[in-house]
């Protein structure tokens, strides 16, 4: 919402939100699923996963089993979406440096381990919020530019395989004696 309190009412199953940001000239809409990560509600937040094109997996760097959570969420993850989900993983809470339980070298070594990107936050003084989202939005951009580039490449191919049969075809019925009597 772009404002920050510290008196806040915790996610209860999800919280649904809308955040448009401009990437390449384009407006690019991201649904926010926000499923807390709480641990009781696992079997409803599952669901949200599925259809996904990108998961925020976030830890806050003053709690370490929240870290050390991000490998169980990670598995609802693949379990619940196709390999090619564009991942990120955030460390939330930079700005508390003096309670800091995981340090900004650990979450970059798992993230590059998982395949995800990585940047730490703070909600609060609102440092890298917007850019973490700025990212995640370039990363599906770009990822929807490969696919579609991909599927014209193979739709050539298709049809360079059909003119190359369909020719052969012509060749062969142009031969004497080779259709009909």
């Amino acid at each position: 919402d772009g404002a920050f309190t510290d008196s806040f009412i915790s996610t209860i199953g999800v919280d649904f939100r809308f955040r448009t940001v401009d990437v390449e000239d384009k407006a690019v809409k991201l649904q926010i699923w926000d499923t807390a990560g709480q641990e009781r509600f696992r079997t409803i937040t599952s669901a949200y996963y599925r259809g996904a094109d990108g998961i925020m997996l976030v830890y806050d760097v003053s709690d370490k089993s929240s870290f050390e959570g991000i490998s169980l969420w990670l598995q609802e993850v693949r379990k619940y979406t196709s390999e090619d989900i564009n991942l990120c993983l955030i460390g939330n809470k930079s700005d508390l440096s003096s309670n800091r339980e995981v340090s900004k070298e650990a979450g970059a070594i798992l993230a590059k381990e998982v395949g995800a990107s990585f940047i730490e936050t703070s909600a609060k003084n609102a440092k890298n919020v917007e850019e973490s989202f700025l990212r995640m939005a370039s990363e599906l951009v770009k990822r929807q530019r490969m696919r579609r580039l991909r599927e014209t490449d193979q739709r050539r191919k298709v049809n360079k395989a059909i003119n190359a049969v369909s020719y052969k075809s012509f060749m062969t019925l142009g031969k004497e004696g080779s259709c009909c009597p």
